[in-house]
Protein backbone atom coordinates (compact mmCIF):
# COMPACT_ATOMS: atom_id res chain seq x y z
CA UNK A 1 0.00 0.00 0.00
CA UNK A 2 1.57 3.22 -1.01
CA UNK A 3 0.30 6.68 -2.22
CA UNK A 4 -1.61 8.57 -5.10
CA UNK A 5 -1.59 11.43 -7.98
CA UNK A 6 -4.47 13.39 -8.19
CA UNK A 7 -5.17 15.77 -10.91
CA UNK A 8 -2.34 14.44 -13.13
CA UNK A 9 -2.02 15.92 -16.73
CA UNK A 10 -4.47 14.24 -19.39
CA UNK A 11 -2.76 10.95 -20.58
CA UNK A 12 -2.67 8.87 -23.43
CA UNK A 13 -3.77 5.01 -23.65
CA UNK A 14 -0.86 3.98 -25.61
CA UNK A 15 1.59 0.83 -26.35
CA UNK A 16 4.62 2.01 -26.07
CA UNK A 17 7.10 2.21 -23.24
CA UNK A 18 9.08 5.19 -22.44
CA UNK A 19 12.80 4.95 -22.37
CA UNK A 20 14.27 5.72 -18.91
CA UNK A 21 17.48 4.96 -17.13
CA UNK A 22 17.78 7.57 -14.10
CA UNK A 23 15.42 9.40 -11.78
CA UNK A 24 14.69 12.82 -13.05
CA UNK A 25 18.01 15.00 -11.78
CA UNK A 26 15.87 18.05 -10.65
CA UNK A 27 14.17 18.29 -7.21
CA UNK A 28 11.21 19.58 -8.11
CA UNK A 29 8.74 21.20 -5.58
CA UNK A 30 5.43 19.09 -5.77
CA UNK A 31 2.39 19.21 -3.81
CA UNK A 32 0.89 16.67 -1.56
CA UNK A 33 -2.18 15.65 0.86
CA UNK A 34 -1.92 14.18 4.08
CA UNK A 35 -4.25 13.46 6.53
CA UNK A 36 -3.92 16.14 9.08
CA UNK A 37 -4.00 13.65 11.83
CA UNK A 38 -0.47 12.44 10.48
CA UNK A 39 0.74 15.53 10.34
CA UNK A 40 2.72 16.36 13.43
CA UNK A 41 4.23 13.19 13.44
CA UNK A 42 5.35 13.80 10.31
CA UNK A 43 6.97 16.96 10.97
CA UNK A 44 8.23 15.88 14.41
CA UNK A 45 10.43 12.81 12.27
CA UNK A 46 11.75 15.27 9.92
CA UNK A 47 12.91 18.06 12.27
CA UNK A 48 14.82 15.21 13.84
CA UNK A 49 16.24 14.83 10.60
CA UNK A 50 16.83 18.68 10.47
CA UNK A 51 14.32 19.41 8.07
CA UNK A 52 11.12 21.28 8.75
CA UNK A 53 7.73 20.98 6.65
CA UNK A 54 5.88 23.74 4.98
CA UNK A 55 3.04 24.92 6.52
CA UNK A 56 -0.43 23.00 5.61
CA UNK A 57 -3.67 24.47 4.85
CA UNK A 58 -6.29 22.33 6.19
CA UNK A 59 -9.84 21.12 5.24
CA UNK A 60 -12.17 18.70 6.40
CA UNK A 61 -9.40 16.48 8.23
CA UNK A 62 -6.85 16.97 5.41
CA UNK A 63 -4.07 18.90 4.36
CA UNK A 64 -2.13 20.35 1.62
CA UNK A 65 1.15 21.63 1.66
CA UNK A 66 4.50 21.99 -0.16
CA UNK A 67 7.10 19.52 0.07
CA UNK A 68 10.31 18.89 -2.44
CA UNK A 69 10.16 15.60 -4.59
CA UNK A 70 13.34 13.96 -2.68
CA UNK A 71 11.30 14.10 0.11
CA UNK A 72 8.64 11.98 -0.76
CA UNK A 73 10.05 8.81 0.16
CA UNK A 74 11.10 10.26 3.12
CA UNK A 75 7.88 10.70 4.26
CA UNK A 76 6.68 7.24 2.85
CA UNK A 77 8.80 5.89 5.37
CA UNK A 78 7.71 7.74 8.15
CA UNK A 79 4.37 7.10 7.60
CA UNK A 80 5.29 3.46 7.63
CA UNK A 81 6.91 3.07 10.44
CA UNK A 82 5.46 5.45 12.90
CA UNK A 83 1.97 5.17 11.94
CA UNK A 84 1.47 2.05 9.56
CA UNK A 85 0.68 3.66 6.65
CA UNK A 86 1.16 3.10 3.04
CA UNK A 87 1.77 5.72 2.71
CA UNK A 88 -0.67 7.84 3.89
CA UNK A 89 -0.60 11.01 1.54
CA UNK A 90 -1.30 11.70 -2.20
CA UNK A 91 0.91 13.51 -4.83
CA UNK A 92 0.11 16.40 -7.52
CA UNK A 93 1.42 18.73 -9.81
CA UNK A 94 -0.12 22.05 -8.45
CA UNK A 95 -1.45 23.65 -5.61
CA UNK A 96 -4.60 23.63 -7.29
CA UNK A 97 -4.86 20.46 -7.74
CA UNK A 98 -3.91 19.31 -4.49
CA UNK A 99 -6.75 21.60 -2.97
CA UNK A 100 -9.19 20.67 -5.13
CA UNK A 101 -8.67 16.96 -3.96
CA UNK A 102 -9.06 18.44 -0.59
CA UNK A 103 -12.15 19.86 -1.29
CA UNK A 104 -13.72 16.79 -2.69
CA UNK A 105 -12.70 14.33 -0.42
CA UNK A 106 -14.40 13.37 3.35
CA UNK A 107 -13.13 10.62 5.03
CA UNK A 108 -17.00 8.55 4.96
CA UNK A 109 -17.65 10.84 1.08
CA UNK A 110 -21.43 9.87 0.13
CA UNK A 111 -20.51 8.20 -3.53
CA UNK A 112 -24.16 7.51 -4.78
CA UNK A 113 -25.11 3.81 -6.07
CA UNK A 114 -25.05 3.37 -9.47
CA UNK A 115 -26.11 0.35 -9.42
CA UNK A 116 -28.15 -2.50 -8.02
CA UNK A 117 -26.03 -4.85 -6.16
CA UNK A 118 -26.92 -8.92 -6.54
CA UNK A 119 -25.74 -11.99 -6.26
CA UNK A 120 -27.60 -14.13 -8.60
CA UNK A 121 -24.68 -15.69 -11.00
CA UNK A 122 -23.18 -18.44 -9.13
CA UNK A 123 -23.15 -20.92 -11.75
CA UNK A 124 -20.53 -18.40 -13.30
CA UNK A 125 -18.96 -16.94 -10.09
CA UNK A 126 -18.54 -20.79 -9.24
CA UNK A 127 -16.84 -21.63 -12.67
CA UNK A 128 -14.59 -18.73 -12.12
CA UNK A 129 -13.74 -19.48 -8.37
CA UNK A 130 -12.93 -23.58 -9.11
CA UNK A 131 -10.14 -22.93 -11.67
CA UNK A 132 -8.20 -20.78 -8.75
CA UNK A 133 -4.66 -22.36 -7.93
CA UNK A 134 -1.94 -21.31 -5.91
CA UNK A 135 0.59 -21.89 -8.36
CA UNK A 136 -0.30 -19.73 -10.65
CA UNK A 137 -0.83 -16.71 -7.60
CA UNK A 138 2.66 -18.17 -6.45
CA UNK A 139 4.20 -18.44 -9.95
CA UNK A 140 3.33 -14.56 -10.83
CA UNK A 141 4.87 -13.31 -7.32
CA UNK A 142 7.75 -15.26 -7.36
CA UNK A 143 8.08 -13.67 -10.98
CA UNK A 144 7.91 -10.39 -10.14
CA UNK A 145 9.84 -10.32 -6.65
CA UNK A 146 13.06 -12.05 -7.92
CA UNK A 147 13.50 -11.15 -11.88
CA UNK A 148 14.49 -7.85 -10.97
CA UNK A 149 15.85 -6.22 -7.87
CA UNK A 150 13.27 -4.07 -7.42
CA UNK A 151 10.23 -2.69 -9.05
CA UNK A 152 10.93 1.02 -8.66
CA UNK A 153 9.07 3.21 -10.43
CA UNK A 154 11.93 5.60 -11.87
CA UNK A 155 14.31 3.04 -12.09
CA UNK A 156 15.14 0.91 -15.80
CA UNK A 157 14.05 -2.37 -13.60
CA UNK A 158 10.49 -0.77 -13.15
CA UNK A 159 9.72 -0.23 -16.47
CA UNK A 160 11.20 -3.72 -17.05
CA UNK A 161 8.61 -5.86 -14.86
CA UNK A 162 5.89 -3.45 -16.45
CA UNK A 163 6.72 -4.32 -20.19
CA UNK A 164 7.07 -8.25 -18.42
CA UNK A 165 3.40 -7.74 -17.30
CA UNK A 166 1.98 -6.84 -20.53
CA UNK A 167 3.43 -9.38 -22.45
CA UNK A 168 2.05 -12.22 -19.82
CA UNK A 169 -1.28 -10.33 -19.86
CA UNK A 170 -1.18 -10.35 -23.74
CA UNK A 171 -0.17 -13.53 -23.83
CA UNK A 172 -2.88 -14.94 -21.50
CA UNK A 173 -5.37 -13.41 -23.54
CA UNK A 174 -4.98 -15.72 -26.27
CA UNK A 175 -5.87 -13.30 -29.21
CA UNK A 176 -9.20 -13.31 -27.87
CA UNK A 177 -10.79 -9.87 -30.06
CA UNK A 178 -12.95 -8.81 -26.97
CA UNK A 179 -9.98 -8.24 -25.03
CA UNK A 180 -6.91 -5.77 -24.89
CA UNK A 181 -4.00 -5.07 -23.29
CA UNK A 182 -2.10 -1.41 -23.04
CA UNK A 183 0.09 0.53 -21.15
CA UNK A 184 -1.05 3.65 -20.04
CA UNK A 185 1.94 5.97 -20.27
CA UNK A 186 2.54 8.88 -17.54
CA UNK A 187 5.16 11.33 -18.54
CA UNK A 188 8.75 10.53 -17.34
CA UNK A 189 8.73 13.73 -14.39
CA UNK A 190 5.55 11.52 -12.75
CA UNK A 191 6.42 8.21 -13.58
CA UNK A 192 8.59 6.80 -16.38
CA UNK A 193 6.97 3.28 -15.37
CA UNK A 194 3.76 2.80 -17.13
CA UNK A 195 0.84 1.48 -15.68
CA UNK A 196 -0.81 -1.60 -17.44
CA UNK A 197 -4.47 -2.30 -18.11
CA UNK A 198 -6.08 -5.51 -19.91
CA UNK A 199 -9.47 -4.69 -20.80
CA UNK A 200 -12.77 -7.68 -21.33
CA UNK A 201 -15.23 -5.37 -23.86
CA UNK A 202 -18.76 -6.04 -22.07
CA UNK A 203 -21.35 -7.78 -24.36
CA UNK A 204 -24.16 -5.85 -23.38
CA UNK A 205 -23.36 -2.98 -21.12
CA UNK A 206 -19.85 -2.17 -22.23
CA UNK A 207 -19.57 1.03 -21.40
CA UNK A 208 -20.75 0.36 -17.71
CA UNK A 209 -16.92 -0.65 -16.88
CA UNK A 210 -15.63 -2.78 -13.94
CA UNK A 211 -12.44 -1.65 -12.15
CA UNK A 212 -10.09 -4.52 -10.32
CA UNK A 213 -6.60 -3.09 -9.65
CA UNK A 214 -3.37 -3.27 -7.83
CA UNK A 215 -0.01 -1.52 -7.66
CA UNK A 216 2.82 -2.92 -9.92
CA UNK A 217 6.05 -0.73 -8.05
CA UNK A 218 7.68 -1.52 -5.05
CA UNK A 219 9.71 0.55 -2.50
CA UNK A 220 12.30 0.14 -0.12
CA UNK A 221 12.46 2.40 2.73
CA UNK A 222 15.65 2.65 3.39
CA UNK A 223 17.00 4.11 -0.30
CA UNK A 224 16.66 3.53 -3.62
CA UNK A 225 19.63 1.59 -3.83
CA UNK A 226 18.66 -0.83 -1.51
CA UNK A 227 16.60 -4.43 -3.26
CA UNK A 228 12.77 -4.17 -2.81
CA UNK A 229 11.46 -7.32 -4.14
CA UNK A 230 7.86 -6.53 -2.47
CA UNK A 231 6.49 -10.22 -2.96
CA UNK A 232 3.64 -9.03 -0.48
CA UNK A 233 3.46 -5.53 -1.31
CA UNK A 234 2.31 -5.87 -4.04
CA UNK A 235 3.37 -8.74 -6.35
CA UNK A 236 0.73 -10.71 -4.57
CA UNK A 237 -2.09 -8.20 -5.95
CA UNK A 238 -0.64 -8.01 -9.26
CA UNK A 239 -0.79 -12.01 -9.06
CA UNK A 240 -4.45 -11.94 -7.81
CA UNK A 241 -5.31 -10.20 -10.64
CA UNK A 242 -3.10 -12.35 -13.08
CA UNK A 243 -5.05 -15.54 -11.76
CA UNK A 244 -8.27 -14.22 -12.49
CA UNK A 245 -7.18 -13.29 -15.85
CA UNK A 246 -5.89 -16.66 -16.75
CA UNK A 247 -9.27 -18.31 -15.42
CA UNK A 248 -11.55 -16.00 -17.15
CA UNK A 249 -9.83 -16.50 -20.48
CA UNK A 250 -9.43 -20.25 -19.73
CA UNK A 251 -13.02 -20.58 -18.74
CA UNK A 252 -14.47 -18.85 -22.07
CA UNK A 253 -16.03 -15.51 -19.75
CA UNK A 254 -17.66 -12.82 -21.44
CA UNK A 255 -18.97 -10.72 -18.92
CA UNK A 256 -21.92 -8.13 -19.35
CA UNK A 257 -20.01 -4.95 -18.10
CA UNK A 258 -16.96 -3.87 -19.48
CA UNK A 259 -13.70 -5.76 -16.78
CA UNK A 260 -10.72 -3.61 -16.94
CA UNK A 261 -7.78 -5.29 -14.60
CA UNK A 262 -5.02 -2.19 -13.61
CA UNK A 263 -1.62 -2.55 -12.35
CA UNK A 264 -0.77 0.52 -11.82
CA UNK A 265 2.13 2.36 -11.64
CA UNK A 266 4.35 4.60 -8.92
CA UNK A 267 1.65 3.92 -6.28
CA UNK A 268 4.63 4.25 -3.17
CA UNK A 269 5.09 7.89 -3.76
CA UNK A 270 1.88 9.13 -3.81
CA UNK A 271 -0.87 7.20 -5.99
CA UNK A 272 0.53 8.66 -9.18
CA UNK A 273 -0.92 6.08 -11.38
CA UNK A 274 -4.19 5.46 -10.48
CA UNK A 275 -4.92 9.14 -9.76
CA UNK A 276 -4.18 9.86 -13.18
CA UNK A 277 -6.17 6.74 -14.53
CA UNK A 278 -9.12 7.26 -12.45
CA UNK A 279 -8.70 11.16 -12.79
CA UNK A 280 -8.90 10.29 -16.81
CA UNK A 281 -11.64 7.78 -16.35
CA UNK A 282 -13.88 11.13 -14.87
CA UNK A 283 -12.82 13.49 -17.64
CA UNK A 284 -13.76 11.81 -19.95
CA UNK A 285 -17.26 10.46 -18.26
CA UNK A 286 -16.49 6.81 -18.17
CA UNK A 287 -19.13 5.46 -16.54
CA UNK A 288 -17.09 3.23 -13.60
CA UNK A 289 -19.57 1.26 -11.70
CA UNK A 290 -17.34 -0.40 -8.98
CA UNK A 291 -13.79 -0.49 -7.84
CA UNK A 292 -11.91 -3.14 -6.22
CA UNK A 293 -8.25 -2.77 -5.19
CA UNK A 294 -5.96 -5.81 -4.33
CA UNK A 295 -2.95 -4.62 -2.37
CA UNK A 296 -1.29 -6.95 0.23
CA UNK A 297 -3.14 -10.10 0.42
CA UNK A 298 -0.64 -13.01 1.24
CA UNK A 299 0.31 -12.06 4.78
CA UNK A 300 -2.14 -13.42 7.51
CA UNK A 301 -1.25 -10.79 10.42
CA UNK A 302 -4.74 -11.50 11.95
CA UNK A 303 -7.03 -14.21 13.06
CA UNK A 304 -9.54 -12.94 10.46
CA UNK A 305 -9.57 -13.57 7.41
CA UNK A 306 -10.30 -11.12 5.31
CA UNK A 307 -10.56 -7.37 6.81
CA UNK A 308 -12.61 -4.70 4.76
CA UNK A 309 -11.08 -1.02 4.66
CA UNK A 310 -13.87 1.33 6.14
CA UNK A 311 -12.86 4.51 5.64
CA UNK A 312 -12.59 6.07 2.23
CA UNK A 313 -14.38 3.49 0.14
CA UNK A 314 -17.99 3.06 -0.32
CA UNK A 315 -20.55 1.60 2.38
CA UNK A 316 -23.07 -0.08 0.30
CA UNK A 317 -20.00 -1.95 -2.03
CA UNK A 318 -18.95 -3.06 1.19
CA UNK A 319 -21.37 -4.53 2.11
CA UNK A 320 -21.82 -6.42 -1.36
CA UNK A 321 -18.24 -7.61 -0.74
CA UNK A 322 -19.37 -8.79 2.62
CA UNK A 323 -22.15 -10.76 1.23
CA UNK A 324 -19.90 -12.49 -1.55
CA UNK A 325 -17.88 -13.64 1.37
CA UNK A 326 -20.96 -14.93 3.26
CA UNK A 327 -22.07 -16.49 -0.32
CA UNK A 328 -19.14 -17.88 -1.86
CA UNK A 329 -16.22 -18.56 0.55
CA UNK A 330 -17.95 -19.95 3.24
CA UNK A 331 -15.98 -20.44 6.37
CA UNK A 332 -13.91 -17.33 5.41
CA UNK A 333 -14.07 -14.93 8.27
CA UNK A 334 -14.11 -10.89 8.23
CA UNK A 335 -14.11 -7.89 9.68
CA UNK A 336 -13.59 -4.02 9.04
CA UNK A 337 -10.28 -1.77 9.93
CA UNK A 338 -9.56 1.91 9.19
CA UNK A 339 -6.71 2.88 7.00
CA UNK A 340 -6.18 6.16 6.78
CA UNK A 341 -6.57 9.06 3.84
CA UNK A 342 -4.44 8.08 0.74
CA UNK A 343 -3.68 4.22 2.21
CA UNK A 344 -3.41 2.82 -1.49
CA UNK A 345 -5.13 3.33 -5.11
CA UNK A 346 -8.25 3.35 -4.06
CA UNK A 347 -8.65 6.55 -2.78
CA UNK A 348 -7.58 7.48 -6.16
CA UNK A 349 -10.92 6.21 -7.27
CA UNK A 350 -13.09 7.46 -4.52
CA UNK A 351 -11.81 10.86 -4.30
CA UNK A 352 -13.14 11.09 -7.82
CA UNK A 353 -16.34 10.07 -6.67
CA UNK A 354 -16.35 6.29 -7.81
CA UNK A 355 -17.57 3.73 -5.58
CA UNK A 356 -14.57 1.97 -4.54
CA UNK A 357 -13.52 -1.56 -1.68
CA UNK A 358 -10.09 -2.68 -0.42
CA UNK A 359 -10.51 -6.31 0.99
CA UNK A 360 -6.90 -6.49 2.96
CA UNK A 361 -4.64 -8.80 4.56
CA UNK A 362 -5.53 -8.06 7.95
CA UNK A 363 -6.24 -5.40 10.75
CA UNK A 364 -4.16 -2.12 10.63
CA UNK A 365 -0.82 -2.68 12.92
CA UNK A 366 -0.89 -6.06 12.33
CA UNK A 367 -0.16 -6.48 8.72
CA UNK A 368 2.75 -7.79 6.85
CA UNK A 369 5.93 -5.84 8.85
CA UNK A 370 8.67 -6.63 6.09
CA UNK A 371 7.24 -4.20 3.67
CA UNK A 372 9.35 -1.87 2.15
CA UNK A 373 12.55 -3.79 2.96
CA UNK A 374 14.47 -6.75 1.71
CA UNK A 375 12.43 -9.06 3.49
CA UNK A 376 9.09 -8.61 1.67
CA UNK A 377 9.52 -11.87 -0.15
CA UNK A 378 7.64 -15.31 -0.08
CA UNK A 379 10.11 -16.73 2.30
CA UNK A 380 7.49 -14.66 5.20
CA UNK A 381 4.40 -16.82 3.38
CA UNK A 382 6.39 -20.44 4.11
CA UNK A 383 7.48 -20.00 -0.25
CA UNK A 384 3.24 -20.22 -0.60
CA UNK A 385 0.44 -17.82 -2.13
CA UNK A 386 -1.94 -19.71 0.27
CA UNK A 387 -3.26 -16.78 1.67
CA UNK A 388 -4.17 -14.85 -1.54
CA UNK A 389 -6.09 -17.79 -2.70
CA UNK A 390 -9.30 -16.56 -0.78
CA UNK A 391 -8.43 -12.79 -2.17
CA UNK A 392 -8.13 -14.12 -5.47
CA UNK A 393 -11.64 -16.18 -5.59
CA UNK A 394 -13.69 -13.25 -3.79
CA UNK A 395 -12.35 -11.48 -6.67
CA UNK A 396 -13.49 -13.66 -8.99
CA UNK A 397 -17.14 -13.54 -7.66
CA UNK A 398 -17.03 -9.90 -7.28
CA UNK A 399 -16.39 -9.95 -11.42
CA UNK A 400 -18.91 -12.64 -11.87
CA UNK A 401 -21.67 -10.56 -9.87
CA UNK A 402 -20.94 -7.14 -10.58
CA UNK A 403 -20.07 -7.67 -14.29
CA UNK A 404 -22.63 -10.40 -14.70
CA UNK A 405 -22.27 -12.58 -18.26
CA UNK A 406 -21.18 -15.91 -17.85
CA UNK A 407 -18.41 -18.87 -18.93
CA UNK A 408 -18.51 -20.99 -21.60
CA UNK A 409 -18.59 -23.61 -19.09
CA UNK A 410 -21.25 -22.04 -17.24
CA UNK A 411 -23.66 -21.79 -20.57
CA UNK A 412 -22.69 -25.89 -21.17
CA UNK A 413 -24.30 -26.60 -17.70
CA UNK A 414 -27.38 -24.24 -18.10
CA UNK A 415 -27.74 -26.18 -21.03
CA UNK A 416 -27.65 -29.89 -20.12
CA UNK A 417 -29.87 -28.73 -16.91
CA UNK A 418 -32.70 -27.22 -19.94
CA UNK A 419 -32.13 -30.69 -21.87
CA UNK A 420 -33.20 -32.87 -18.99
Amino acid sequence: MRTTKFGAVALMLVCATPAFAEAPEKDKDVWISIGADALETARGSFKAQGEELAAAREKNGVAVLRVRESQLEKLSKVMHDKLNRCAGFISHDTEEQALAAVESSTSQQAVASLISYTIDNGTTANSLMSAVTESGIRSTITTLSTSWTTRRYNLQSGIDAANWLKSRWTTLANGRTDITVANFVHPTTTSPQPSVILTIRGTTLPNEVVVLGAHLDSINGSGSSYAAPGADDDASGVAALTEVIRVAVAKGYRPARTVKFMAYAAEEIGLRGSGAIAANHKSTGVNVVGVLQLDMINYRGSSYDIVMVSDYTNAAQNTFIRNLITRYLPGVTATSTTCGYGCSDHASWHNQGYAASIPFEALMGQDNPYIHTTKDTLAQTAGTATNSVKFTKLAAAYVAELAKGTTSIALQAEDAEESR
